[in-house]
């Protein structure tokens, strides 16, 4: 305001002109500066999220050991095929069935078709898959101690023959 008077004085139409716009305005302190947008404003979108990896893959490798329950793949489809001691979840998730290492080999379905990934857990690490077809499958029994059993029958077969002569 000591501005103002100042320059009233110094110009006399001047004085005139900024009193009666100053009476119109009220006081230099209820004056507010008005600033207007240099951009204009964006809108919003719906499409700025992701979700997260599902981790899926392989987790045990070729000759890794693994117990009853490892999971070895996870996968969406079955890009890997269960091989022998080898269950499928509902997700497609290849997961061992018993203890022992892990073997991966590829084979023909039939004469016409691609090969297949298959995954299969051996009892031993020299075990080579896959098997001839003609060959029985290896099982391991662990609730029934199979040597005790067959050396069971053998004597109870022995006796059983002795009676048979007598």
């Amino acid at each position: 305001m000591a501005l103002l008077r100042q320059y009233t004085r110094a110009i006399p139409g001047f004085a005139a002109l900024t009193s009666a716009g100053a009476s119109l305005l009220g006081s230099a302190s209820q004056l507010q500066s008005v600033r207007w947008a240099t951009k204009r404003a964006g809108g919003s979108t719906k499409n700025n999220r992701d979700s997260a990896g599902r981790r899926l893959g392989i987790k045990k490798f070729g000759d890794e050991h693994v117990v009853s329950g490892n999971i070895i793949v996870r996968q969406r489809g079955l890009r890997f095929h269960a091989g022998e001691n080898v269950g499928v979840g509902r997700d497609h998730t290849l997961y061992a069935l018993t203890e022992g290492y892990v073997k991966f080999y590829r084979q023909r379905a039939g004469p016409k078709n691609a090969e297949r990934r298959f995954i299969g857990v051996t009892f031993d690490k020299d075990t080579v898959l896959p098997r001839d077809p003609d060959v029985p499958r290896a099982r391991r029994f662990t609730l029934v101690d199979t040597a005790a059993f067959v050396a069971k029958q053998e004597e109870q077969y022995a006796d059983y023959r002795a009676n048979q002569t007598e």
